[in-house]
């Protein structure tokens, strides 16, 4: 950064990459709009800037669509050597971005300066240091409450509260418990009929290669216990501490597969539908990292009625060649024309997916 100048990128400067070799769900087609490092969660404004976070990079990104065709010519880096800055939510015009131990707050981001970077104020700054699935996903539910997840500080341990959680906070900014027994949710929503949290949950290691499987799970009312680290998945009991297992742990909705790493997730909410009570659900698998052969690296698309799981079937492939792997979806958003919009952190890539 040269003084107070924001970086600006071109998508068109950046190298490309190989798309084509991407299996698409038939009738859809996918395109690279964007271009950042390590580009993570993501949030749409009202009047179409694209936000997101990053990991590693420490960065901010504001997404521009200049010429209004649905890709993001101008990308701008609104903040820099943050804390793992993953989490990004946007309410009204104010931005709010989740480090690893406080979020932080843009009051009305847009207009973006011309010439400086923005400003932002500590919103709350009370929460664990430890880095270890520090990072967080934040997003604003049905009751205006800002949610996000504060994962276990280990692969496999007993933490005190509120690690391996759900949390949200109020506008009083009161912290308190969603769901507790999560391991590491990076993903969440709400279910368009029920406003009920679903949630994605990534399972413990160095269990093998198939134990044990990651989650989805289904809050329908606050204060549940999803079983970290006392079982995992429908029934697998850990090793050291499933002596005490609690009483009133609640199992998964669905079972997604050891060590897929299920991240982001977005209902569909469908305008019109003649099974209404049917609900399109994309989960964005971020793809093993330890296992002998990997998965994962790819979206998968489940349909979901009277909350139970009827098909689970893949979306988009192709990440993976083999045991190599060129991107790791990450989030997963619907732009305001219904197309997706999935990040890729690995590619430092955005694409959009829509219908031919």
């Amino acid at each position: 950064m040269i003084g107070n100048l924001m970086l600006l990128f071109s998508l068109t400067s950046n190298p490309s990459l190989p798309i084509e070799s991407l299996n698409v769900a038939e009738g859809y087609k996918i395109s690279v709009v964007a271009r950042a490092s390590n580009v993570r969660q993501l949030a749409l404004s009202t009047e179409g800037t694209l936000f997101a976070g990053s990991r590693r990079a420490g960065q901010v990104y504001a997404f521009i669509d200049k010429n209004n065709d649905g890709v993001y010519e101008e990308t701008r880096i609104i903040a820099n050597n943050l804390n793992m800055p993953s989490g990004v939510a946007i309410k009204e015009n104010d931005l709010y971005i989740a480090e690893v131990d406080r979020i932080i707050k843009f009051r009305n981001i847009l207009p973006l300066p011309a010439q400086t970077l923005p400003q932002y104020e500590v919103y709350f700054n009370n929460l664990p240091k430890d880095r270890h699935h520090g990072w967080k996903y934040l997003k604003f539910g049905p009751d205006h409450s800002l949610y996000f997840n504060i994962g276990a500080p280990c692969n496999i341990c007993d933490p005190a509260p509120p690690f391996a959680s759900i949390v949200k906070l109020g506008s009083n900014k009161a912290l308190s418990l969603v769901a507790k027994g999560v391991r590491n949710s990076v993903g969440f929503d709400w279910h368009p009929l029920s406003n009920n949290l679903w949630f994605t949950d990534n399972g413990r290691d160095h269990l093998g290669d198939d134990l044990p499987s990651d989650e989805l799970n289904h809050a329908h009312t606050t204060g549940l216990h999803f079983g970290y680290p006392f079982i995992h998945g429908k029934n697998t009991k850990d090793p050291q501490f499933s002596t005490t297992l609690p009483i009133n742990h609640t199992p998964p909705s669905y079972l997604l597969g050891a060590h897929v790493a299920p991240l982001g997730m977005v209902f569909i909410k469908e305008k019109s539908s003649e099974n209404k009570d049917t609900q399109t659900l994309f989960i964005a698998e971020h793809g093993s990292w330890n296992r002998s052969k990997k998965v994962g690296y790819r979206v998968v698309k489940l349909t979901i009625k009277n909350d139970q799981v009827l098909t689970h079937q893949p979306f988009i492939s192709g990440w993976l060649r083999g045991e190599k792997h060129w991107g790791r979806p990450n989030d997963i958003i619907v732009d305001q024309d219904g197309s997706l919009l999935i990040s890729d952190d690995y590619a430092g890539a955005i694409y959009r997916v829509s219908k031919h």
